[in-house]
């Protein structure tokens, strides 16, 4: 039996929630192919774990200010 008829059987057994995540893994193996958009992937990846990282300090300044105005340290 070839690969390709050996994945496509072992697909077709697998139950519809699962499929979800074959095709997300068949998607990234494809994304990964090809250099320069791999490229692209790693680099938004990294923006976005900044831009997560930076959410998170904003967060938390913004829940110290809140505190603050709270306990009438501060006003608007």
């Amino acid at each position: 039996m070839a690969v390709s008829d050996l994945t496509v059987a072992k697909v077709q057994q697998l139950p519809d929630v699962l499929l979800q995540e074959v095709i997300d893994f068949i998607d990234f193996l494809l994304l990964r192919q090809g250099q320069t958009r791999w490229q692209l992937w790693t680099s938004f990846t990294e923006a976005l774990g900044l831009a997560e990282n930076d959410m998170a300090d904003y967060l938390a300044n913004l829940q110290q200010y809140e505190e603050k105005l709270a306990r009438g340290e501060i006003s608007w």
